[in-house]
């Protein structure tokens, strides 16, 4: 299978890009990155992607058979700006699965949020809620979203709120439902690439 990945320098997508190059059921492993990154490996394509330029980021996607999509970013980094947000989490993610479809993809794999909810009043769940919706009415044939809850890894950003959930978090996890329970970002990588794998009845 040649796969596409989107979100490949984040925490999920380090794993995922990782177990990608690994597994030998992955022929030809693209990623799709604003910035140079400093990795080889034999079946690894690197496309510098101007996501605002909608060619730009249709040519990068031709010729995949499975898109995954772990883009994200957070308050501190659009400075608190929703539509700078949208931009990077709603936009970025359903103009890969639009393109996606366009280009012949079969599969589209993105990773959402727990309590995603399009008529959610916190503007984070609606909006991830809004995201699914929109790429699962992209056409692609296969669409699977993975709802992790507080995501535990080394980041290569601290985020002080993020840790402080976890120390606070993991000794009661037990008691929470399970999918509110903390999630190993390797397991959710997995996850993904399992959910590549299955065959449609």
């Amino acid at each position: 299978m040649r796969a596409s990945l989107i979100g490949a320098t984040g925490l999920i997508g380090g794993h995922l890009l990782e177990l990608l190059l690994q597994d030998d059921y992955f022929e030809q492993v693209r990623i799709l990155i604003r910035r140079p990154l400093d990795l080889a490996h034999p079946k690894l394509e690197k496309k510098l992607v101007d996501f605002s330029d909608p060619e730009s980021f249709r040519l990068a996607l031709e010729d995949s058979e499975a898109i995954f999509c772990t883009i994200g970013t957070t308050q501190k980094k659009v400075k608190g700006d929703p539509e700078a947000y949208r931009q990077v989490d709603y936009a970025i993610a359903v103009q890969a699965a639009r393109f996606g479809k366009e280009t012949g993809c079969e599969k589209f794999i993105l990773v959402s949020a727990v309590g995603a909810n399009s008529k959610s009043r916190n503007f984070y769940l609606r909006l991830k809620g809004e995201t699914e919706e929109a790429v699962q009415a992209s056409g692609i044939p296969e669409v699977y979203i993975l709802r992790p809850s507080l995501l535990l890894g080394n980041r290569k950003e601290f985020r002080f709120g993020e840790k402080l959930a976890g120390w606070l978090m993991r000794p009661v996890s037990f008691i929470l439902p399970a999918k509110y329970r903390p999630v190993k970002a390797l397991d959710v990588a997995k996850q993904m690439i399992q959910a590549a794998k299955q065959k449609e009845n």
